[in-house]
């Protein structure tokens, strides 16, 4: 994925460093949140580019069903987009991959167009029996390894709007 220089971002790229040390290969969806966390990843890992969501949630499965440990960056309104993704196939047959997901629509992006989906982020996870851990800082790693290595189970690493300095 083509990222915009930007300054580092120094929770950015410490979070990507404990990514790649248990996850890969990333797939990911453009999303302004996530951006430094893309061109962190981009640097230390690689990061694939996949036009839809639920597209890189299938490329993710098939990637854990090969061994893999995946990880899918995404804008929550493209988490409403892979719910049937999601529900028919990666939580039924417990295919291990993480989700980092941002948090559009929650304070402080209160944009009208984004506010439902930041309203039913947790819910659905939760609905989907999909974990879900909100970052505050770098260590969260081990807490998510556990959940995708150990019991085999999608999680989603919750990214606020402000996580990584971006402002509404």
């Amino acid at each position: 994925m083509t990222t915009t220089p930007q300054a580092p971002n120094r929770l950015a790229e410490d979070l990507a460093a404990e990514l790649a040390t248990a996850f890969g290969p990333f797939y990911g969806t453009p999303c302004g949140i996530l951006a430094p966390l893309y061109a962190a990843l981009e640097e230390q890992a690689g990061l694939l580019t996949v036009a839809r969501e639920d597209n890189a949630v299938g490329v993710a499965a098939g990637a854990a069903l090969a061994g893999r440990s995946p990880a899918v960056l995404m804008q929550n309104s493209g988490l409403g987009q892979s719910v049937n993704a999601l529900a028919s196939l990666v939580v039924p047959y417990r295919i291990p991959m993480l989700l980092v997901v941002s948090l559009r629509g929650v304070q402080p992006d209160w944009t009208s167009e984004n506010i439902a989906m930041g309203q039913l982020t947790e819910p659905l996870l939760t609905m989907l029996g999909i974990p879900a851990v909100t970052l505050s800082g770098t260590g969260q790693a081990d807490r998510l390894r556990e959940l995708v290595h150990v019991q085999r189970r999608a999680a989603a690493l919750l990214v606020p709007p402000n996580a990584f300095g971006w402002q509404a």
